[in-house]
């Protein structure tokens, strides 16, 4: 007898029905084809003792198996389930004729209960594009597959609630989620607040700036300054996420499992990787594609502490993705493409040593030690960082006060303002949402100068020595900063501010 079960693989940020067909013949043997991987192959074990510890077992007959399209790969042990129920209608154990409306994905342990899976909201939006009635799959990956609406999703515990459901007709509970409810519930209330950080008021400003203009921005202090603490009060001050970006993060994270029992991810993604990563966990990519660090930051913050640490190469990786917004990662037989606009916060020491701007420590470094260090950060990746911001250490009058400083709820208020007006700026641009995402075209129609404010940057570049590649960032941020104090022009005060964060384009830092 031969049986049609579905379930699905995810390939990038996509997923692709998989037409399961089980035919039971007369004969010994068991075969599995269409490209199955190990742990596909592997599963004949594990489903006949999930069907013996629940009244069912393999027939001793002759099993074919085929997984189409058979020119697709698939791995994973997400089939189990798949597998277990083609086998038990393919072999007259149950009768069902509701079978072919239902995507059914999930991995069995050897008692009949189901592990979780991979990348279930791509799927589930998948078998609601192609019209199945509903997606059953394991309970801890029912709240993630429960966002797409006009889905019957079923969150299951053991195999035997999916038997009885087709054989007995016996009910399942239906896993139901209030998208919108689930997505605003959790806005107003960030983990790490700015009201924590004391003192380093012009450094807050500084990331108040990257917020609004969705800016790059380098920290450059002495240990123990408060470069991490800023950076990961960061997300907390970005503008809440639309319901849409929303969905593409939640997407990206689910395909590497790590959405268990979340629902939709309300808040910003903030990524921040060691610096001894290798550049395809860094940009994604292995035999079988994966989301890298910089995708699982989309619509959120990548930071990278100590950047002079990291490898060269892996820091190289990174430049293409930071002007695309994307990754696409080419194998011999297929190529995906996932998404990567992210914001850029990196962190270092000014030398080796780490003291070297802070005038109360000795200079422990040499200028030759000094420039190896530093020339670590190629020119072309520092051209994609726009603010460039040094910070010192607090005094300690200002770490013991008991004032409070301004939270990132009040701060953030600013920030999406300025960003509501970037958006009805570029609303007739297509790639192009903040300032940060500005050519020089645009850089030239939006951020128009009056005499005088040239006339101040032509100085302050001829005395400073600030290179080229700082023109068109200091152009970018004094924008920013007038669209935080909804100006309709960039003054002089705008590019005089704008100048202060270009610290590593001076003479002196990197030759």
């Amino acid at each position: 007898m031969l049986t049609k079960v579905f379930g699905s693989a995810v390939f990038g940020v996509e997923a692709t029905t998989i037409t399961v067909e089980v035919n039971v013949d007369k004969g010994v043997g068991y075969h599995l084809v269409g490209l199955p991987d190990n742990a596909i192959k592997e599963s004949n074990y594990r489903i006949a003792a999930a069907l013996l510890n629940n009244g069912y077992k393999i027939p001793g007959k002759k099993i074919t198996i085929n997984m189409a399209p058979a020119d697709l790969r698939k791995e994973g042990s997400a089939y189990d389930l798949t597998l277990a129920l083609g086998i038990l209608t393919a072999s007259g154990q149950i009768q069902s004729n509701e079978l072919e409306k239902y995507i059914i994905m999930g991995e069995l342990s050897l008692d009949g209960s189901l592990q979780p899976i991979k990348g279930a909201l791509p799927i589930a939006i998948k078998a609601r594009e192609e019209g199945f009635t509903g997606f059953m799959l394991p309970k801890d990956n029912a709240k993630e597959a429960a966002i797409v609406s006009d889905l019957k999703v079923y969150g299951i515990e053991n195999i035997k609630e999916v038997i009885d459901f087709f054989d007995k007709d016996e009910a399942l509970v239906e896993t139901i989620v209030d998208t919108r409810a689930e997505f605003y519930k959790n806005l107003d209330f960030p983990e790490f607040d700015f009201s924590d950080v004391r003192g380093q008021e012009s450094i807050k400003r500084c990331m108040e700036i990257a917020a609004a203009g969705g800016h790059n921005i380098i920290l450059i202090g002495p240990p123990g300054s408060g470069k991490t603490m800023l950076a990961k009060r960061l997300p907390s001050i970005l503008p809440p996420m639309t319901l849409q970006e929303a969905l593409e993060t939640t997407k990206i994270h689910s395909v590497v499992g790590k959405i268990k029992n979340m629902g939709l991810m309300s808040q910003r993604p903030f990524r921040s990787p060691h610096h001894t990563i290798s550049d395809v966990a860094l940009v994604g990519g292995g035999a079988y594609p994966q989301p890298g660090e910089i995708s699982l930051s989309h619509n959120g913050v990548l930071f990278l502490d100590e950047l002079p640490e990291f490898k060269r190469g892996v820091l190289e990786v990174m430049r293409q993705p930071l002007e695309d917004r994307e990754v696409t990662i080419s194998r011999a037989r297929f190529t995906v493409t996932y998404p990567s606009s992210f914001m850029l916060v990196a962190s270092m020491n000014p030398s080796p040593g780490g003291y070297f701007n802070d005038p109360d420590a000795p200079v422990t470094s040499s200028p030759a030690e000094m420039q190896r260090y530093l020339g670590k950060i190629s020119g072309p990746l520092l051209d994609r960082i726009d603010i460039h911001i040094e910070v010192t250490p607090v005094p300690f009058e200002k770490l013991s006060e008991d004032r409070k400083g301004e939270g990132s709820v009040e701060i953030r208020k600013r920030v999406t303002a300025a960003r509501e007006l970037q958006t009805e700026r570029f609303k007739a641009l297509e790639n192009v949402h903040y300032n940060a995402q500005m050519n020089t075209k645009q850089i030239r129609a939006y951020c128009k100068l009056d005499d005088a404010s040239k006339s101040l940057l032509k100085n302050a570049m001829e005395r400073l020595n600030l290179s080229a590649r700082a023109y068109d960032r200091i152009l970018k941020v004094a924008r920013t900063i007038a669209d935080l104090e909804i100006a309709e022009q960039v003054t002089g005060t705008h590019i005089s501010e704008a100048i202060q964060y270009r610290s590593l384009d001076r003479e002196g830092w990197l030759g």
